[in-house]
């Protein structure tokens, strides 16, 4: 997961009431893009609600050899609530084609891949760092270098420091993780935390003093993937036309 294209510690992650579901239709819609923006074919027009919401979209590629877990290919989203027909088409291609730790997804992998959409729902402020649940919540966290935070001679893992600087964003480091990374990991609470802070940039110590500057937000997602014969068998079944 690339970092964030949008800045949530601006204010400007959504709160979803969690009402919206993750259907094969959104990441049909994904691979549409992608399968339209790598040829001359012509998108398909979705039929889903074009509701506003959170969201990801990530590419894996399939092992030929089987029971080997898919490999990721590429994965950026927005926190910011986004019309679902525009803002899956745009981050299926952003994923595919700006993540920094990837070449850009080209026609020969198509029929390698599988497209795995996140809606994003249910964002709530954690008491502290540990204040969520693996297998459930994603992560966002933020927090200051650690050359700006003052010291405590008896951290408590369960405490929140109340009392930091104001900090612009330069001073600030962002990561996240979604629900189903953390499990997939095997990763506890503490693994997670330490590795979203390594992800955010900082490869310096981490104290627990680190680890209680951090501002965390949880969140929960609704998802879906489907495979390159899946949306294959989708589009030839509407247009009649085969991929």
């Amino acid at each position: 997961m690339s970092p964030l294209p949008k800045d949530p510690a601006a204010g400007r992650i959504a709160a979803e009431s969690g009402s919206n579901v993750c259907l094969p239709e959104h990441c049909f819609h994904a691979f549409d893009a992608l399968y339209c923006a790598l040829t001359d074919a012509t998108p398909i027009d979705p039929t889903f609600p074009n509701d506003k919401c959170p969201l990801f979209v990530t590419w894996n590629t399939r092992s030929s050899r089987p029971g080997r877990a898919p490999r990721l290919r590429g994965c950026i989203g927005s926190f910011e609530a986004l019309p679902l027909w525009d803002g899956v088409a745009e981050y299926a291609l952003i994923s595919a084609f700006r993540d920094s730790r990837f070449r850009k997804i080209d026609e020969s992998e198509l029929e390698s891949l599988e497209c795995h959409v996140s809606l994003l729902t249910d964002f709530e402020d954690a008491d502290s760092y540990l204040d969520w649940s693996v297998g459930t919540h994603g992560i966002y966290i933020s927090f200051p270098h650690p050359s700006l935070l003052p010291t405590s001679e008896s951290p408590s893992p369960l405490s929140s420091s109340p009392f930091l600087p104001r900090l612009t964003s330069k001073q600030t480091f962002t990561a996240t993780y979604l629900p189903d990374v953390i499990p997939e990991q095997g990763w506890d609470k503490i693994d997670a935390v330490d590795s979203a802070i390594n992800k955010a940039g900082w490869n310096g110590r981490i104290t627990e003093d680190l680890r209680r500057s951090i501002k965390l937000r949880r969140y929960q997602s609704k998802a879906c993937t489907v495979g390159w014969d899946e949306y294959t068998q989708w589009r030839e079944s509407l247009t009649g036309v085969a991929v």
